[in-house]
């Protein structure tokens, strides 16, 4: 038995990219796809995406650009951070797009220059004069998911500045923007997170209508029952007032569960149970209200538990949590289907 599973589910990709493109319209939707898919497998989730309607790939590296362009030729890929000498000729060499954020734009290769509108990161105070390079003008939006106010006052400036580029394609919108700022959506949406079935309010998915793409399954390697006084994991953080039931799951900061998510729910056989004690880097500890064979199912992520309610317990964002998960066949079994 592996220690953990983690199933990813391509009709969800699909559902949660209809959900998108429904939204945006006549925008189109490219779909963020760095960090191997936030976790999920950028080529799985880039074919899927793409055979639903989606129009472009966007990553962080040229390094991440490389194998989708082996397995999508043809598909607009985007290149959303700093490139330089070798990557720029990689870049041009497989037909891929680069953002640009100063104004030593290269030559040879199509380039978005993008506009710093008070993201306070990269980009451009204002337009250079545009070469021929230049094929799009982009904006990264700070608080589509916060603030909607500063939002639409960064799409204002935006918008004063490449007023005289109308050939040019335009985009600034993210999945919160894509989902509750429709004056964002311009020419196209670069979307990531609810293209996972992950909310980027914090909320639960099915608000949006999003539906969660990875499960995460593991199981009970061992009970014990701890008497008054007794404890389990280090530092004895968790002390047993009473009789107490603990079940010990055979994953742990290492395989991406964090440290700081003691307290955190999951679900032992369909139920409820809190993660209890200090986190260690292979195991974690539920305290149970009665005794359970070896073997039963653990829900870590999925089916009701959710991401989103992981990273209020953590005092994070559900984005940092999915890219930590470790899917490699070292710590755990990778399914893919798609149903």
């Amino acid at each position: 038995m592996h220690r953990s599973e983690i199933t990813i589910d391509l009709g969800a990709v699909r559902r949660n990219v209809r959900r998108l493109r429904s939204a945006l319209g006549r925008t189109e939707l490219w779909v963020v796809v760095k960090a191997d898919g936030y976790g999920h497998g950028a080529i799985d989730v880039s074919g899927a995406a793409l055979g639903e309607g989606a129009l472009a790939l966007c990553v962080a590296t040229v390094g991440e650009a490389l194998p989708l362009r082996r397995e999508f030729p043809g598909v607009r890929i985007l290149v959303m951070g700093p490139s330089s000498g070798r990557e720029i000729a990689q870049a041009r060499d497989a037909d891929l797009d680069l953002a640009v954020t100063d104004e030593a734009i290269p030559e040879g290769v199509r380039v978005h220059l993008k506009l710093d509108t008070g993201m306070g990161r990269w980009g451009l105070s204002e337009l250079p004069e545009l070469p021929v390079e230049v094929v799009g003008l982009m904006s990264h939006l700070a608080t589509a998911d916060s603030d909607p106010d500063f939002a639409r006052a960064q799409l204002g400036r935006f918008e004063a500045a490449t007023a005289g580029f109308p050939k040019l394609i335009r985009h600034v919108a993210n999945s919160a923007a894509a989902l509750r700022l429709p004056e964002t959506h311009l020419d196209a949406a670069r979307c990531g997170i609810a293209v996972y079935g992950l909310s980027p309010f914090g909320e639960d998915p099915g608000a949006d209508g999003l539906e969660p793409v990875l499960r995460w399954d593991s199981h009970l390697a061992q009970i014990r029952r701890l008497a008054p006084g007794e404890s389990t994991g280090y530092g004895r953080r968790f002390v047993a007032q009473q009789s107490t039931w603990v079940g010990i799951v055979p994953v742990g900061y290492a395989d991406g569960f964090r440290r700081d998510m003691t307290g955190a729910e999951v679900r032992v056989a369909g139920e409820p149970r809190r993660v209890v004690g200090v986190i260690s880097m292979d195991a974690l500890a539920v305290e149970l209200d009665r005794e359970l064979p070896v073997g039963t199912p653990v829900t870590l992520v999925g089916h009701g538990v959710l991401l989103e309610d992981h990273a209020r317990v953590a005092d994070t964002i559900n984005y940092e949590l999915v890219c930590r998960i470790d899917a490699s066949s070292a710590r755990a079994r990778r399914v893919v289907i798609d149903a």
